[in-house]
């Protein structure tokens, strides 16, 4: 008979938390505290009753805003305030056209920003692959499959290799379990597991050495297990990961605090002009109706209406072609914050790493052998560092194919990934471990168990003599072996030999490898694990991703830092590192844990690796990093890892290999799981930059030649040469497409050999505000003159047309001047991008037609024009190429056009 559960009251007192210490408990008294006899379960009522106690096993949503809310996020911006206030003051003194439209821009904006965020959400949808969908229990002394969600603490939940676990538990059935805790730990080798509890202690146990219990998400693979449920839902180890996401502060992009900065100064130049110009108007006694219409357009002259739609433009652009090349940004702004980043921490196991077990040295009947090929695939070969290759090598690794529970299947490996590497291992010297396993069929075995350190397996042999294969820890095997072979045979193990053998693994774990030794011996009868003859000892490894040693020598020569942060152990941290090109001190959790914040922030840029980390140490990390005044981006894949992906600046989640939580709580999600792509990113995100600070001064240089024009002729007692609504025009109209098309500028030639922006660097520095004001005062003094010029030789709406055509033509010509910072302002580079040349030709005809078609005459208040108008006005409009070819030429400037190819910009024009 099973045990009876308390009483309802006293169950829910007894079980409203979790048994959060049941790794330092036995199983018997797990399964006492929990209201349970595990040889035959809860009961189906008793479930029902826990189930509605503690609700559902499954990971709370994150609460979602509204899409109202959503959609109202877009107008958070300083500068969108300013317009918003604009378009209000336009709409009271009874501008309402002007307001209309400054209404409809920010509109536009808005949605573009809402829609591409949506967009990136229902692609995030379909990545979501978390939970298990059912699990066998033991229930009424029944086994039965249940949904994984009616799971409750206390069910007895049965798994065997291949399982994916469905709730934190403790073991009580342990028969050579190991499990795959790589999503939740870091650690890259599967852990063994036992039945014993954690060594009683007041310090906390890591989740990594609690080998008593088995987690949510992790994956058994190796053994048959059963365990005790103690916490489901957001109560087990991923949930309290998940928890925590809920109370991490996202900090604003680069680009949001350059912008926001931006709206600011633009409201003080903005009210210092309509300050100055009321100042004069009322010495004058202008009206104050006019005062107060010409106050909305030196407002709109002075704010940039455009600029809000074409960066959400651009960024929509930036984040279309990343998701063409295997990233989905959830956020516009991600991609340049992740050009602004100075440090990516990433983790190791399925992100620099392959996350599949390889051999990568083997020492063989006395021979060294270097292993080439990667991952599970069977592409590669066991060559010999000494001359010929010696009949002896298959006799050597074929205790490590016949010693073997895994295969090799089209679909990748079905068993322990150690066991599988062992198995490529074989494939490439040369054995057909399948035709091999068919023929040497296995009639009995001794399990590994982690406390023996080994496993063997029995085959009898012709003449009904047995064969014993065996592989295991090296020290272990040696001590039962009495033979080693060599290229001339099995020989005596001599203490010379044993230490030969010794120093051959000891030289391979230093590199970071995982250890094995096979041994072989044939008996007359006795199934015994003696007499052993030492055969083979082999190196594993989880080895770098290919790509991913250019992908850090890339970022390392952008002055891009990578540092490594994993849960795996800091001497194959480190041998993986070295591989990589990751250079700096070793860490490990231990020590981040004896560290203070003050502390970790002074000796952080000295650090390359940090080992054995937990989720909190993940998150010190970066906190330390930015105290450090970096941009920081973090990448992983693993539940461990989502905490830090939303501390970050940017987090970058694996779109693969990725649990949902780590998605959930990232940037941007790689649907390749390439850690190069991340330095792709990080190209266009620099690129993007540069081209927003491109078309920023493309359009502020207007915005200053615009607010220059309305101030002269007031100071020179002269009307407005244009109206509200042209302003508005010239804004959003003429100034939108080229700026849009500046957006889209290819990368320049150094993108990528400059180190990142100091993360203080402001977008408009001092020198960028001279050339601004320079442009600007050129198009004002140039606008005002032939304004000026034609009102005495023509009427007053032809002279204002012009002036507004002058103007606009000025902004074909400055958006030549905008693309480049040094370097003569014409040449072979300005070819490379048709896109500015057809929005240049479109703003042509759609003046062409403000100005001569007669219904647009009442919208813009204008007048046709004559040919020699248009010259006239043309020929103003150079002055802004002219000047600034003659300023650089004056200041020496020049530097040659770099020869990379289509769509590279003089070097140096970067922004």
């Amino acid at each position: 008979m099973p045990q009876q559960a308390p009483s309802t009251p006293a169950l829910h007192e007894t079980l409203a938390a979790p048994v959060t210490d049941a790794h330092r408990r036995e199983a018997d008294e797990v399964a006492a505290l929990l209201g349970v006899t595990p040889a035959t379960g809860l009961t189906t009522a008793d479930a029902g009753q826990r189930a509605r106690a503690w609700g559902a096993n499954e990971l709370a949503e994150p609460a979602r805003r509204p899409q109202w809310l959503r959609l109202l996020d877009q107008f958070r911006s300083f500068l969108i305030g300013v317009l918003l206030a604009a378009a209000v003051v336009a709409g009271i003194i009874g501008d309402i056209r002007d307001a209309v439209v400054v209404a409809i821009v920010l509109l536009i904006n808005a949605v573009l920003g809402y829609l591409q965020e949506r967009r990136a959400e229902r692609s995030l949808e379909a990545l979501r692959q978390m939970l298990v969908a059912t699990a066998r229990v033991r229930r009424d002394g029944l086994v039965r499959e249940v949904p994984a969600r009616d799971l409750v603490p206390g069910d007895i939940v049965l798994l065997e290799a291949g399982d994916r676990v469905p709730a934190d538990g403790r073991l009580v059935v342990a028969a050579s379990v190991e499990a795959a805790e790589a999503a939740l730990t870091g650690e890259s080798q599967p852990v063994a597991k036992t039945t014993a509890p954690s060594a009683a202690g007041e310090e906390a146990v890591p989740v990594a050495e609690r080998t008593g219990m088995l987690f949510m998400n992790t994956a058994l693979t190796r053994g048959r297990a059963e365990m005790i449920v103690t916490a489901t839902g957001m109560r087990t180890e991923v949930g309290a990961i998940a928890e925590a996401l809920r109370t991490e502060d996202e900090p604003p992009s680069p680009l949001t605090v350059q912008m926001d900065s931006l709206g600011r100064r633009l409201a003080l130049v903005s009210g210092v002009a309509v300050a100055a110009y009321a100042l004069v108007a009322l010495i004058r006694g202008e009206d104050l109706a006019d005062l107060a219409l010409r106050a909305v357009a030196l407002a709109v002259a002075a704010i940039p209406e455009g600029l809000p739609a074409v960066i959400a433009l651009t960024l929509a652009l930036g984040v279309y072609r990343m998701a063409g090349r295997g990233a989905i940004v959830k956020r516009l702004a991600s991609v340049e914050a992740l050009g602004s980043a100075t440090v990516v921490c990433s983790d190791k196991t399925g992100t620099l790493t392959l996350n599949e077990m390889t051999a990568r040295a083997l020492w063989a009947a006395g021979r060294h052998y270097d292993v080439t090929g990667e991952g599970y695939g069977t592409a590669g070969t066991v060559r010999s560092a000494g001359p010929g290759q010696p009949a002896e090598l298959l006799d050597a690794v074929r205790p490590f194919a016949l010693c073997n529970d895994a295969r090799l299947t089209p679909d990748g490996p079905i068993g322990d990934p150690t066991e599988a590497a062992l198995v490529v291992l074989a494939v490439k010297a040369g054995l057909d471990v399948e035709e091999l396993r068919a023929r040497t069929p296995r009639d009995g075995e001794v399990p590994f168990d982690p406390a023996d350190k080994y496993m063997a397996t029995f085959h009898t042999g012709p003449g009904g003599r047995t064969r014993v294969h065996a592989k295991g820890a090296v020290d272990v095997l040696l001590d039962r072996c009495t033979d080693v072979l060599t290229e001339h045979g099995p020989v005596p193990l001599t203490a010379e030999r044993r230490r030969e053998v010794t120093e051959v693994a000891r030289r391979m774990g230093s590199r970071g490898l995982r250890v094995l030794a096979a041994a072989t011996a044939d008996h007359a009868d006795a199934r015994e694990v003696t007499g052993l003859t030492l055969t083979a000892v082999a190196g594993i490894a989880d080895p770098p991703r290919p790509q991913a040693r250019e992908a850090v020598a890339l970022a390392r020569g952008a002055g891009v830092a990578v540092k490594m942060v994993t849960g795996d152990h800091a001497d194959t941290a480190a041998a993986v590192a070295g591989e990589l090109g990751i250079t700096g001190d070793v860490v490990t959790g231990t020590e981040l844990a004896r560290t203070g914040e003050q502390e970790l922030a002074g000796r952080i840029e000295d650090i390359g690796v940090f080992a054995r980390v937990a989720p909190e140490h993940k998150v010190a990390i970066v906190r330390a990093l930015s105290r450090r005044g970096h941009i920081v981006a973090m990448t992983g894949d693993g539940v461990n890892d989502a905490a830090a992906l939303r501390a970050a600046h940017i987090g970058v989640a694996m779109g693969g290999t990725g649990t949902d939580v780590a998605k959930e709580a990232a940037d941007m999600v790689l649907t390749d799981d390439d850690f190069s792509t991340i330095v792709r990113a990080v190209r266009e995100g620099r690129s993007l930059y540069d081209n927003i600070v491109t078309f920023v001064r493309f359009q502020l240089s207007t915005n200053i030649g615009a607010i220059m024009t309305l101030l002269v002729t007031v100071l020179a007692g002269l009307p407005a040469p244009m109206s509200a609504i042209q302003l508005l025009w010239i804004n959003i109209i003429m100034d939108g497409p080229p700026a849009m098309a500046l957006g889209v500028d290819p990368p320049r030639a150094d993108v990528m050999d400059r180190p990142p922006r100091a993360p203080d660097e402001r977008m408009l520095n001092a020198r960028r505000l001279i050339a601004i004001t320079r442009s600007g005062a050129v198009m004002a003094l140039g606008t005002v003159a032939v304004f000026a010029a034609a009102r005495h030789v023509t009427d007053e709406t032809t002279a204002a047309t012009m002036a507004f055509t002058t103007f606009v033509l000025y902004q074909l010509c400055n958006a030549l001047t905008a693309r480049s910072e040094d370097g003569p302002v014409l040449g072979r580079h300005q070819l490379h991008n048709p896109v500015l040349w057809s929005c240049l030709a479109a703003v042509l005809v759609l003046q062409f037609i403000a100005v001569q078609v007669p219904f647009a005459h009442d919208v813009f208040d204008t007048v046709s024009l004559d040919a020699a108008q248009w010259a006239i006005c043309l020929a103003t409009a150079s002055t802004v190429i002219l000047t600034e070819h003659v300023w650089r030429a004056l200041r020496g400037r020049w530097s040659p056009v770099s020869r990379g190819g289509p769509g590279v910009l003089p070097r140096g024009s970067s922004a």
